[in-house]
């Protein structure tokens, strides 16, 4: 990996609100990044279940990983929780009922620097909890927009 993305610090933002089933898959996977100059900052959303219990379990394990507990406000507050306490250079969101590859991170900088741009969007795979067959790690192709268009495209769900 390039040096200087190596030093890059990234903020992955997670909404968690009772997902304790899949919370723990979707924590390992972002710790276990290629990229390791992260902050994992987990918001526990007024959840109703163990999950903001989880988070302190995982906070306790892994210095890189913060959590902030709050009353339930619904996701675009919890993100905006998350985008107020990061200290990253790039922010990431990651839904805690998901997970990411292992260079999630590393990939979506190196599109960044390769392209000079400021927002990298990852496409994203729907699997089943027992199918393995895919390879994660492969990346298909790249496609370069303004922010503006990747924005509404991302909002669209279009990309």
């Amino acid at each position: 990996m390039d040096t200087v993305i190596c030093k890059i610090k990234v903020s992955l933002i997670v909404p968690v609100y009772n997902v304790e089933k899949y919370l723990e898959k979707c924590v390992q996977s972002i710790v276990r990044q290629s990229h390791d100059n992260i902050e994992i900052i987990l918001i526990d959303d007024g959840s109703t279940d163990s999950s903001g219990v989880m988070c302190d379990y995982f906070a306790n394990l892994d210095q890189r990983v913060k959590v902030l507990h709050k009353k339930n406000g619904g996701l675009s507050s919890a993100r905006n929780m998350g985008i107020k306490y990061s200290t990253g250079s790039y922010i990431a969101f990651v839904d805690s009922d998901d997970y990411i590859s292992p260079n999630f991170v590393e990939c979506s900088l190196e599109l960044c620097k390769k392209h000079n741009a400021q927002i990298s969007i990852l496409k994203m795979l729907s699997v089943q909890e027992d199918y393995n067959s895919y390879d994660i790690n492969k990346v298909e192709s790249s496609i370069l927009m303004s922010s503006e268009d990747a924005i509404k495209e991302s909002l669209l769900q279009k990309i």
